[in-house]
């Protein structure tokens, strides 16, 4: 199976999640390809595309959003996961996942993954699974076992 993990992070938590999905899937002998949403979509061969953020703002982080986490000293990219959906031509013709980091458990914390979701569905692509890691504050850390939890979750994805 061959994989395609594209996320944003600002902080970093969000891309050590992604890394630990990685390596739960590599432990079901995917072959998994981590990538910057900075980089353009190229699906060819791609089984299962999961796409990750940050939740900013309740949802998806935005050109204002990133600038407002580098002014808090974080490393936020000019573009992210909302451009690279943007760029997508169409139904990318594999499965397709979603993540995020969020910094609350409740309502009013929002849910980056949930805005990829529908971004998604308004392109008629569903998304079979959704699944949030907790972070501690904006620049985290990760909350305790949530670099387990998305392992875990990754092996499940294979």
């Amino acid at each position: 199976m061959n994989v395609l993990v594209i996320t944003e992070s600002c902080f970093g938590n969000t891309a050590r999640v992604a890394e630990a999905i990685a390596t739960g899937l590599r432990s079901r002998n995917a072959t998994v390809t981590v990538a910057a949403a900075s980089s353009g979509p190229a699906l060819d061969g791609v089984h299962l595309l999961i796409l990750g953020a940050p939740t900013h703002n309740m949802g998806i982080p935005s050109p204002a959003s990133r600038r407002q986490a580098r002014e808090k000293g974080g490393q936020a990219p000019a573009t992210g996961v909302a451009e690279w959906l943007e760029a997508l031509p169409g139904d990318p013709g594999c499965r397709v996942v979603a993540f995020d980091t969020v910094t609350g458990t409740g309502f009013f914390s929002g849910s980056a993954a949930k805005s990829i979701e529908k971004r998604l569905r308004r392109r008629s692509v569903s998304v079979i699974a959704r699944k949030s890691f907790l972070v501690t504050s904006t620049q985290g850390p990760l909350a305790d076992g949530e670099l387990d939890r998305a392992e875990q979750w990754g092996a499940s994805l294979a």
